[in-house]
């Protein structure tokens, strides 16, 4: 069963008529034309190809049963549906060619025989009705789609448009213009795991240790994440290899947990500048359990202390905080993802030190970002012209708490 699932993963459907294809003539009824969306299959959607995995729609070479229309569709559907209920589909819809994520089911339309058809995945109401159109039947069709899609839009070209200057807000707005302002970082789930919760707990302990360990970070929001177990960089060990591979999910991908953050209140933008004579910037780094840089010390009479990180740190010190780095020339210096083998990806301190050696030698300025705590201090003591600009972000305030 197993190969025979591998060799019908992938098929192109294009009726014995070349004048004709397989096309979604409607969708089942009882559900208003308004709440169709572009994810779902649409009258006038030609259906060129259905494969188990979405990476299978790139290689139609790998189809040895071409499909012969709406009948053939129905028997790949079945096939199919023995291993598994999603399936993706590459459709074309006008002149563009899409990928849509389906649900299999039971064609409830079919009396004579049992024919399967494909539901959208976010809502079961959305129940394709499959047909052998011409392409001009598949063009009407679609036409009628696109009003009922673009219906809203209509409504709201009809109002105003007021003209927005993109790049002063963006350089006003953002510490980088690069930057995004908001951090998240991916959990992958271990061998062991069943379900998101264990993921979950994972990713709010490593929360939680960080912020008590002094890093002013800011929770804003935490979902569950589809991710390519393939990706994964670390090989097994010998001791859990045959483990891995029995727990594998059989389409390639997994459930992992990715959680949002602010990296403080406002990053601080600082700029280290040497003088002539002087052989360091005059600041030591550490890295956190969390994965984190942070400023350790602060030397006096140092381009750090000019900059102002002196005062910074000795009031991080002061409260409670580390003084920590969020980006180094524009670079974000926050982790980024815990493997499934549990290690942290976060920066290489070797390779921090190093840029900012090659910087002393060279005698050029460094630009970095500081995590900032509280706007009563960190910014209003800082009175320095590379602040001016720097985003502060707030949490979001209940007022019925």
């Amino acid at each position: 069963m197993v190969q025979s699932h591998q060799f019908m993963q992938f098929a192109c459907f294009s009726s014995p008529d070349m004048d004709t294809v397989v096309c979604v003539k409607n969708v089942k009824k009882h559900m208003p034309e308004e709440e169709w969306d572009e994810t779902m299959p649409l009258p006038g959607d030609i259906i060129e190809a259905v494969a188990a995995e979405e990476n299978q729609l790139h290689h139609p070479e790998s189809s040895i049963f071409p499909a012969k229309g709406k009948s053939e569709l129905s028997s790949q559907l079945s096939q199919l549906h023995r291993n598994s209920e999603l399936v993706w589909l590459k459709v074309r819809r006008g002149d563009a060619v899409i990928k849509l994520r389906s649900r299999v089911v039971i064609d409830r339309w079919s009396k004579l025989q049992r024919r399967f058809t494909v539901q959208a995945l976010g809502d079961d109401r959305h129940v394709a009705i499959l047909a052998d159109l011409t392409l001009d039947e598949c063009s009407e069709l679609q036409e009628m789609s696109r009003k009922v899609i673009n219906v809203d839009v209509v409504r709201l070209n009809n109002k105003k448009s007021i003209k927005y200057d993109w790049r002063k807000k963006v350089g006003t707005h953002l510490p980088d213009q690069h930057s995004t302002i908001i951090s998240s970082i991916i959990f992958m789930p271990f061998t062991d795991d069943r379900g998101v919760e264990p993921i979950t707990g994972r990713s709010m302990a490593w929360f939680s240790a960080a912020i008590s360990s002094g890093v002013p970070l800011v929770f804003v929001n935490i979902q569950t994440e589809e991710i390519d177990i393939n990706l994964e960089k670390e090989k097994p060990s010998r001791s859990n290899a045959s483990k891995q591979k029995l727990q594998k999910p059989t389409n390639g991908f997994g459930q992992g947990v990715r959680l949002w953050f602010l990296p403080g209140i406002a990053e601080v933008p600082i700029t280290l500048t040497m003088k002539i004579g002087e052989k360091r910037f005059g600041m030591d780094i550490k890295r956190t359990e969390e994965g984190f840089m942070f400023i350790l010390s602060v030397a006096q009479r140092t381009a750090a202390e000019r900059a102002g990180l002196g005062q910074l740190w000795v009031e991080a010190s002061e409260s409670g905080h580390l003084l920590v780095i969020s980006r180094l020339e524009g670079r974000s210096l926050v982790p980024s993802s815990v493997s499934s083998n549990g290690l942290i990806h976060c920066c290489d301190h070797a390779s921090i030190k190093q840029r900012l050696a090659t910087a002393v030698e060279a005698m050029e300025d460094v630009h970095l970002h500081v995590m900032a705590w509280s706007p009563s201090h960190a910014l209003a003591s800082l009175k320095y012209p590379q602040s001016v600009g720097s985003s502060v972000l707030f949490p979001p305030i209940d007022h019925n708490l």
